[in-house]
């Protein structure tokens, strides 16, 4: 079987692989172009230096549905498009220029979370399962029937950079069942499973914005927030130290607690102390204000908890504590919150 393959992030490569290990014929690699003027840092495109090292001859066009784009398609004469981490919708007449159309291989269990950030949005979102899936590609985005699905516990404190990688592993097989359906397919019988529109949620793009975290929401929320948008766009806050001092700080790990602050009365001239109630539930409302600070060992939260999470820098949110063991103050590198 004759392929061209569409990818350019690191979730095609597993998969990229595989095809080319099966012996099939990847005639053809299309990727995004560096867009110009080109950055000062060249960004990664996994897809493109794996296609490079094979001799893979590389096609990169601004727009994949323009007549040039769809033209260049034909002239290959591909029985199939592999599609994985490209960037573009193709369109009908793209997906017509392969003589089995195309599949694409997406980072969740459709229909949930269809869109750029599939997994990014997995853990936002509070799954506790993960997968890929494989469609048959129609010219809606990640609305084809589905031929292949895996699926994964998502584990405790997992990010979205540790996750990734996971799933990428699961795409090679289910994959390779797809293709296998397709080589004995008819081109006119149904094909795979319908998605329920019933069941369909967004994953849409990322921005730098989604990282702001608001100490006045929930830390369970929260928490999935700091695990969701690593490595990018990353969570940060501003936090206030004593004197007045503003810095902001990336939180790199966190969870969340069912525990409170509470001020501690202040003796003649001297500031109020912060103690921790880890008895307190979630719904309570917290004595101290969202967005509190306070250094705390596991011992006083009532947990067995080993190191790095043995002491934590903890944060009253809106319900609950936030507590991050990881952290980055701006300028600086990352480290545990008893480094800084």
């Amino acid at each position: 079987m004759k392929l061209v393959v569409m990818g350019t992030g690191p979730f095609a490569v597993p998969t990229c692989r595989r095809l080319a290990a099966e012996g099939l014929h990847i005639a053809l690699c299309v990727t995004r172009p560096i867009t110009q003027p080109a950055p000062k840092k060249m960004p990664a495109r996994p897809v493109h230096e794996w296609a490079t090292a094979q001799g893979i001859e590389v096609f990169e066009p601004p727009s994949i549905n323009a007549p040039q784009s769809i033209e260049r398609l034909r002239a290959v004469g591909a029985d199939l498009f592999f599609v994985c981490d490209y960037g573009q919708i193709l369109s009908a007449e793209c997906l017509a220029a392969a003589r089995l159309g195309g599949i694409n291989l997406h980072g969740s269990l459709l229909p949930r979370h269809r869109g750029a950030a599939p997994v990014q949005w997995t853990l936002l979102r509070g799954d506790r399962e993960a997968g890929v899936s494989v469609i048959h590609m129609s010219p809606r985005l990640d609305a084809g029937p589905i031929l292949a699905m895996a699926r994964t516990e998502v584990l405790p404190d997992e990010t979205a950079a540790e996750l990734e990688p996971r799933l990428a592993e699961l795409g090679p097989d289910v994959t390779m069942q797809s293709i296998e359906m397709l080589a004995g397919w008819d081109g006119t019988s149904p094909l795979g499973t319908p998605q329920d529109p019933q069941l369909v949620t967004r994953a849409p793009r990322l921005h730098k914005s989604h990282g702001q975290l608001d100490f006045r929401l929930p830390a369970e929320y929260l928490a999935r927030l700091v695990r969701g948008l690593q490595p990018w766009p990353g969570t940060f806050a501003e936090l206030e130290l004593s004197g007045g001092k503003t810095i902001r700080v990336m939180l790199r790990r966190a969870r969340a607690i069912s525990a409170t602050m509470k001020m501690e009365s202040a003796q003649t001239g001297s500031p109020p102390s912060l103690i921790v109630d880890a008895k307190a539930p979630f719904a309570s409302t917290p004595a101290a204000p969202p967005g509190t600070v306070a250094m705390v060992n596991a011992p006083a939260l009532g947990q067995d908890w080993a190191a790095p999470w043995d002491q934590v820098l903890a944060i009253q949110t809106g319900q609950g504590l936030l507590l991050a063991s990881h952290l980055q103050p701006a300028g600086k590198r990352t480290m545990t919150a008893a480094e800084w």
